[in-house]
């Protein structure tokens, strides 16, 4: 599949957007639960290496009119939005000042082909060399939530080993899955808390919609489409998915710093 490129068209909104991020960086730095600890691994986390060492993310710093490579599944792809390209991953182009390339496949995960395409890791494979992105979002993916978790943990190192390798010069951050429905189910739950403790292991910054309680009972009509959707983002939850991603990302750029051999951090 060709990625699908989005480029900030609004230059009035982004004052406004820029406005909004500002405060909802001050909202969000009081709590921050999708940031790993340095030190421990996520609550309720049964990691399968005792030996395995989480590594403080450096702040997330981007430059003007940034390009992100968005990655993922239906979700970036941008399904039961009005048309595709009012999905998440579009919409953000504007909220971060730069441009999206959208590289989203519906059904795929990091061991489930999709309907458009293979899986991850075989689409990794496929991308384009040259695109130089400032930032990488991999998204998802609840597609593997009945896969089991045989290989799975395998999968994504490969595929994640794969992305580094074709961009060394960008920053990944990891975006885990989104509650389709709720409550949360088991299968869903265990690929959050993997992904969330690969990431650390790594030293990457990974964001967990369950953790934040993006969805809940409260709003959980107004951001999914139980119809026509088929379980997926409304045009307004993708939207507000945007926004919560965009917020999201402007907090890592105010993260604390932890310097080599001390206990304290530091702002910067």
């Amino acid at each position: 599949m060709r990625p699908v490129t989005a480029r900030r068209h609004l230059p009035v909104a982004g004052v406004a957007i820029a406005v909004f991020l500002a405060l909802a960086a001050v909202v969000l730095g009081v709590w921050r639960p999708w940031v790993p600890s340095p030190t421990t691994a996520p609550i309720g986390a049964a990691s399968t290496d005792e030996n395995a060492v989480a590594i403080a993310p450096a702040p997330l710093l981007l430059p003007d009119d940034p390009t992100v490579l968005v990655f993922g599944d239906s979700w970036t792809y941008g399904s039961a939005a009005t048309v595709p390209t009012e999905g998440y991953a579009y919409v953000l182009a504007d909220l971060l000042g730069g441009e999206t390339i959208v590289n989203g496949v519906r059904g795929s995960g990091y061991l489930k082909p999709g309907i458009d395409g293979p899986a991850f890791g075989e689409r990794i494979t496929a991308l384009d060399p040259t695109l130089d992105p400032d930032l990488i979002i991999m998204q998802g993916s609840i597609n593997d939530r009945e896969q089991g978790e045989a290989g799975y943990r395998e999968a994504v190192t490969a595929a994640w080993d794969a992305m580094s390798a074709t961009y060394p010069d960008a920053t990944i951050v990891v975006l885990g899955p989104a509650p389709h429905e709720l409550p949360v189910g088991e299968g869903t739950a265990r690929i959050d808390t993997d992904l969330g403790e690969l990431s650390a292991a790594r030293g990457w910054w990974y964001i967990s919609p369950i953790a934040q309680n993006w969805i809940t009972e409260q709003n959980y009509l107004s951001v999914i489409d139980v119809d026509l959707g088929r379980k997926h983002p409304s045009t307004d939850g993708h939207r507000y998915l945007a926004e919560k991603v965009a917020a999201a990302l402007a907090e890592l750029g105010d993260a604390p710093v932890t310097e080599a051999g001390s206990e304290t951090t530091t702002e910067q």
